[in-house]
């Protein structure tokens, strides 16, 4: 596998991974035996149609989620045999998440929507702070029918960022966003990643932004279909959408 001989450490290791889900009768199989290792600090894209797996491996990579089969590793921590209260207590002090919509509560200001996070997390950031990180310094006594989707996602990744995980997992970040919004999104991302040295994955059906990854993985009908590694990060300014 492009990567086995990273010099840096291995934040995940998956071994075998599968995932059925049943519908009565019927099997569904999301992972048919994913082989997967994440390095610390990496910035990975993982690329797939509809259907590919790469949410179910993001879900399961992240604690949501458990696998059927298969091995997964956080570091020291077997994940694949966690009970249900340690994979809380791993989602609450390792990862932070980044979805497609914002979950923004509407009748909290940026500021109160970042604090939510705070207030539970170990050892976290100010809410200004981990806005001031995502350029909202400005915006932050504003309610969310105030923000523009792009704000409102930078919200939501200042939430993320703010009890300093160690991995931050987006699942389509830019997918609700047009391409100059998204561009500025991606931005941030980065930005989180290079600044923090935070372990970042990047799921999306969007074949430029693997561009901006140091390593893209290819998902197709389960499996890992193809993986390579960037020679140079492109600026996610520069990527033509």
């Amino acid at each position: 596998m492009d990567g086995a001989g990273d010099i840096r450490e291995a934040v995940f290791q998956a071994h075998g991974l599968t995932k059925v889900y049943r519908m009565g009768e019927v099997e569904i199989h999301a992972l048919r035996g994913v082989d997967l290792a994440l390095y610390a600090g990496e910035l990975l894209v993982m690329l797939g149609a509809s259907g590919s797996g790469k949410s179910t491996l993001l879900n399961i990579m992240g604690g949501l989620d458990a696998a059927t089969a298969g091995e997964l590793r956080y570091l020291d921590q077997d994940l694949s045999r966690a009970s249900d209260r340690e994979l809380t207590r791993f989602r609450r002090d390792h990862v932070g998440f980044v979805f497609q919509f914002y979950n923004m509560i509407p009748s909290l200001t940026a500021r109160e929507n970042v604090a939510i996070v705070t207030e539970i997390a170990r050892n976290p950031m100010r809410p200004e702070e981990a806005l001031e990180l995502v350029g909202l310094a400005d915006r932050m006594d504003h309610f969310p029918s105030q923000l523009s989707g792009g704000e409102q996602q930078r919200v939501a990744i200042a939430r993320a960022v703010a009890k300093r995980p160690a991995v931050l997992m987006c699942d389509e970040p830019t997918g609700a966003l047009d391409s100059k919004t998204g561009v500025r999104v991606l931005q941030v991302i980065e930005h989180i990643n290079e600044e923090l040295g935070t372990t970042t994955v990047v799921i999306t059906h969007n074949e430029v932004i693997g561009q901006m990854a140091d390593r893209v993985i290819r998902l197709k009908d389960g499996r890992v279909d193809e993986e390579h590694r960037n020679d140079q990060r492109a600026d996610p300014a520069d990527l033509n959408w």
